[in-house]
């Protein structure tokens, strides 16, 4: 039987870094539920915002929140209302000073979560299935992905069994551990039962830094040749000089 891993968690170290960055020696179980219900309280709160993920910082008595959206005026509000609304209530839920911060998604269609939400709210609408998915992939490749693959499982169109749909394009390598893949997976609540919507968009390759404490490196380029070292026997032998003619040996 496959044992399917989770891409962001398998590759969290080598290329990716963590969500949450703190360090705890005591209440380590309590700040990892306090993490879990601040990005509840925040996904639920704001469902149409297009969340992609929440990051987590924390230092002695300050909370830094990290919200990634593609629709930062709905998280804003008219003057900042609703992220002061939030703060407020990160607060009351943490006991700690919240600072909050928003960062806007460029390319929503190249983000697995915001395009599995897609689908779920068109599953919802009663949309063609088979129709949903298939449009999904094809903006994200058309967005410049190099793979992406939609996999969507229960009740598809009101059937009494069960079954699973499958869309591909393109190359989805899950077990290349430099290969920059982002995971989505959310539901759809149907009148006749919940559909899962898992969502894989491979983005190109990332190579590991040699600096282990410079965090994940940037996105490698093509790949070029380097020349062996001078030590090598592959390496080329140096020209040699021309040869000179003294007056003397000439005579």
């Amino acid at each position: 039987m496959g044992h399917k891993v989770h891409p962001t968690i398998f590759r969290t170290g080598v290329i990716y870094g963590w969500k949450s960055n703190w360090y705890a020696e005591k209440n380590y179980a309590e700040l990892v539920l306090e993490d879990r219900a601040i990005r509840e309280e925040i996904e639920n709160g704001l469902r149409e915002a297009g969340i992609s993920k929440v990051e987590i910082e924390r230092s002695a008595n300050q909370l830094s929140v990290t919200i990634h959206t593609a629709k930062p005026g709905i998280v804003i509000g008219r003057g900042g209302q609703k992220v002061d609304e939030l703060r407020a209530k990160l607060e009351a839920l943490t006991g700690r000073r919240v600072r909050a911060n928003i960062e806007e998604i460029r390319n929503p269609e190249l983000e697995a979560k915001l395009v599995a939400q897609n689908v779920a709210e068109q599953l919802e609408r009663r949309v063609a299935f088979r129709r949903a998915i298939k449009q999904a992939v094809q903006r994200t490749m058309q967005r410049g992905a190099l793979g992406c693959k939609i996999i969507i499982s229960g009740r598809l169109g009101g059937a009494e069994m069960s079954r699973r749909a499958v869309e591909h394009d393109g190359r989805v390598p899950l077990h290349t551990l430099r290969a920059d893949i982002d995971y989505g997976l959310t539901e759809a609540r149907t009148v006749f039962g919940r559909i899962g919507v898992k969502v894989y968009i491979y983005k190109g390759e990332i190579l590991p830094s040699a600096d282990e404490d410079s965090g994940p490196a940037e996105p490698s380029g093509p790949a070029q040749a380097v020349p062996p070292p001078a030590s090598s026997p592959l390496a080329p032998a140096p020209p040699s000089a021309p040869a000179v003619s003294t007056p003397g040996e000439s005579a």
